[in-house]
Parts: C-alpha cells; sequence; structure tokens
C-alpha cells in the first residue's frame, strides 16, 4: 500500500507538469489565431503564475483544512478543466480567464506535496519526483509539436489532449482518496524518514525573547532571492525558447517546440540522475554544481555560433537545472529548521512563483521592443545572478556554523544526506 501510495504522488507531479511547458510551445501558432501581440504570452504567463502565488501562499491553511489527497485531487480537476478551455476558447478573453483556475490549481498541491516530502523522505525522492514532474513537462512540447507541424490538426487538439491525460489523472486520484489518510496513520511510505535538522540553526529571537519570525530567520531571505531566480531562468527558457528559435534562429515552429522538449528533458533526465548521486553527494554541491552548468549552458545561447550549437545550449541548461530545485527544498528542514518548514516552504513556492511571474514577462515587453536577441543575455544574467545569492547563503550558513564553535556536524548544516 505505502509503494502504491508513492506511486500516486509520483503521477500528481506528472499532472503539475503537463500544462506548465505547453503555452510556450503552442504561442507561436496561437498568437496569429488571436491576433495577438509577441508579449501577451507573458501576460498570460503572469496571471497563472500570481493564481499560483495566491494558492502557495494560502497553503498552509488549505491543506490543514482539507488534506493532501482531497486538494491534490480538486487541483486536478482545476487544471484538466482550465485545459479544456483553452482548446475550446474562441477568443483571447476566454483563454485569460482559463489562466485563472489553471494557476490556482496548482499552488497548494505543489507546496503540500514537497513539504511532505521533504519531511519524510529522503533527498533522492525529491529528485525523482521533480523528474516526473519533467516527465510532464517534456511531454506536453512533444504533444503539441504532433500537433502544430502540420495537416489538419491545430494547437487546440494539443489542449485537447492534454486535458484528457489530465482527466485520466483525476479519475485515478478520485479512486485512491481513501489510501491517502489510511497511509498518512500508518506514519509515511516507504523509505520515510525524518531528516536531520542542522541543530546550528536555530530560531533566531526577536527584542522581547520571543521565537522569530520566519521571515526574520537567518538565510532564510537568501535563500528566497534564489529560489526567485531559479524559477525566472526556468520559466523563461520554457516561455520564450521556441519564440527565440523561431525569431532568431530561423526554425519551424514545430522544430522550436522539439527542441524546447529537449530543454525539458534535460531537466527530466537529469533529475532522475541525481536522484542516485544524492546517495554520495551533499545538497549543496549538488545545486552549486547545478548553477555553474546551467550558466555555462546560456553562456552557449550568447556566443554567436550556429542554430545547432542552440540545442546543445537548451540541453545544457536543463541538465544544470535539474538537480537546484529539488535539493533546495530538500535542505529547507535541514537549513532553517522542522517547525517553521511548512511556512517556509510555502514561502519559497510563493517567490519562486513570482519569478515565473515577472522575470518571463519582463524579457517579452523588453523583447517587443527590441529584439528577441535578447534572451540569451537575460538568461545568462539571471543565472549568475541565481549563484551568487546561493553562495551568499552558503557563506552565512558557514559562518553561522563557525560561531557556534562547530555545535552542529558540517555535513548535516551543509546538507549531507542522512
Amino acid at each position: 500500500m505505502a509503494t502504491f501510495f508513492l506511486i500516486i504522488i509520483y503521477l500528481a507531479f506528472i499532472s503539475l507538469g503537463l500544462p506548465d511547458s505547453l503555452l510556450g510551445a503552442a504561442w507561436p501558432v496561437m498568437r496569429p489565431d488571436f491576433g495577438a501581440p509577441l508579449d501577451t504570452a507573458g501576460m498570460l504567463f503572469m496571471i497563472v503564475a500570481a493564481g499560483t502565488i495566491v494558492s502557495s501562499l494560502a497553503s498552509g491553511a488549505v491543506l490543514k483544512r482539507f488534506g493532501t489527497g482531497q486538494v491534490t485531487l480538486v487541483s486536478c480537476i482545476m487544471t484538466a478543466g482550465a485545459l479544456l478551455g483553452f482548446s475550446l476558447s474562441p477568443s483571447l478573453f476566454w483563454v485569460i480567464l482559463c489562466t485563472i483556475p489553471l494557476g490556482l490549481g496548482a499552488g497548494s498541491v505543489d507546496a503540500g506535496l514537497n513539504n511532505y516530502v521533504a519531511a519524510h523522505y529522503k533527498a533522492h525522492h525529491m529528485s525523482w519526483l521533480h523528474c516526473f514532474w519533467g516527465v510532464g513537462a517534456t511531454l506536453g512540447p512533444i504533444i503539441m509539436a504532433g500537433y502544430i507541424s502540420g495537416g489538419t490538426s491545430t494547437w487546440r487538439d494539443g489542449y485537447l489532449t492534454v486535458s484528457l491525460i489530465q482527466f485520466a489523472l483525476v479519475v485515478i486520484l478520485l479512486l485512491t482518496l481513501p489510501l491517502w489518510d489510511r497511509v498518512a496513520r500508518s506514519g509515511g511510505g516507504p523509505s520515510a524518514e525524518q531528516p536531520e535538522e542542522a541543530e546550528s540553526a536555530p530560531l533566531e529571537a526577536d527584542g522581547d525573547g520571543k521565537a522569530a519570525r520566519p521571515l526574520r530567520i537567518g538565510g532564510v531571505k537568501l535563500a528566497l532571492v534564489s529560489f526567485l531566480f531559479y524559477c525566472g531562468v526556468e520559466a523563461t527558457v520554457g516561455l520564450w525558447g521556441s519564440s527565440y528559435l523561431v525569431n532568431e534562429k530561423g526554425l519551424s515552429a514545430s522544430l522550436a517546440a522539439q527542441w524546447v522538449s529537449i530543454y525539458y528533458a534535460g531537466i527530466t533526465i537529469g533529475r532522475f540522475i541525481t536522484g542516485f548521486i544524492t546517495f554520495k553527494v551533499s545538497n549543496r554541491t549538488l545545486i552549486r554544481g547545478g548553477q555553474a552548468i546551467a550558466l555555462a549552458g546560456a553562456v552557449l545561447l550568447v556566443l554567436p555560433l550556429p542554430a545547432g550549437a542552440s540545442l546543445a545550449g537548451f540541453l545544457i541548461i536543463g541538465l544544470g537545472l535539474a538537480p537546484i530545485y529539488p535539493c533546495m527544498l530538500h535542505e529547507t528542514p535541514v537549513r532553517f529548521g522542522k517547525k517553521h518548514a511548512q511556512t517556509i516552504m510555502g514561502y519559497q513556492m510563493a517567490v519562486a512563483y513570482t519569478g515565473s511571474t515577472f522575470m518571463p514577462p519582463l524579457l517579452g515587453f523588453v523583447a517587443s521592443r527590441t529584439t528577441m536577441g535578447m534572451f540569451p543575455f537575460y538568461v545568462a544574467l539571471s543565472a549568475l545572478a541565481m549563484l551568487l545569492f546561493s553562495e551568499r547563503l552558503n557563506a552565512f550558513l558557514k559562518k553561522r556554523n563557525e560561531l557556534k564553535g562547530q555545535a552542529a556536524p558540517a555535513s548535516t548544516l551543509h546538507g549531507k544526506e542522512v
């Protein structure tokens, strides 16, 4: 039963990933149908992410009231219905309306599942679960490319197909809903384990001696900024990658969508491999290495090389991004303590989606007034900022450990798996 429960969580992560990459792949052919300007995709993406931010911030109360199983089911219903609405929308106005439930459906379940896995499972499960998000995100452009490559099919058929897949997941989640409470009462799934909390990461105190609020815990703000730039890079490449390849490299819309699917495949494969590497390598090392690789891929896009180099750049960026997000999430209770882990996890989800909300539309605003050739420079600068803030956090954690006189083992503070 416990193993079957873990499979359900994996399926839920597929459902989270499926819609995330569709808009970017379909936009080059959607835009002429609605007569919309280029940067409208940024506005649509912003609405989706804004809804996700709202539901992430409310995730603590919602999950406590209804439980992770019911929230996951309702979330999948909302996203399936929204994708069906996309396929039927007669105008841009209806597409905008459908983006609202698409965003609201993702936030609470994302925060809830991530916190549960961070609290009860080892790091390799977090990487493999986010690998399955990548499976969904990779399948999205592949499905869409099959419909927009020619013939009588259109982007609407692509959205309809993904919607039907989501409704199939709804049926599975509905049939297995009683399993969530049963497994929760039994104490968790296979390999369940509480990660050690760094003894050198106690809550700081306010002036009156009371425990500090989560945002006042040392290092939290640096972690939040790192999440913001991570999701900014990931979302920017996913949303504008196809437009960059079409407008600047001269690729067809269907081929561009396939190349962007390679980017998501890099994230997916990288997270699968990362799950094995976590047995031997610390989270901190994986985060740093991933950020360096992603920056190298972005630099490859900046260089004036043939179009084929762009494919390598997209793949390298995907491979670099792969370990960063799951490893940072898994470090949350280790860095800042288990007492406020759920609250801080919600903050991290909200700030991460803030990066998804504002950073891709910002590029769209700039590109519509200059050129889409700004894309690789924007991605490279964002990846560099992510690396710099993450290193500042590492320096803070190291200094805190030194000030505590090695009160906690260095391997724990720096993210060694337990």
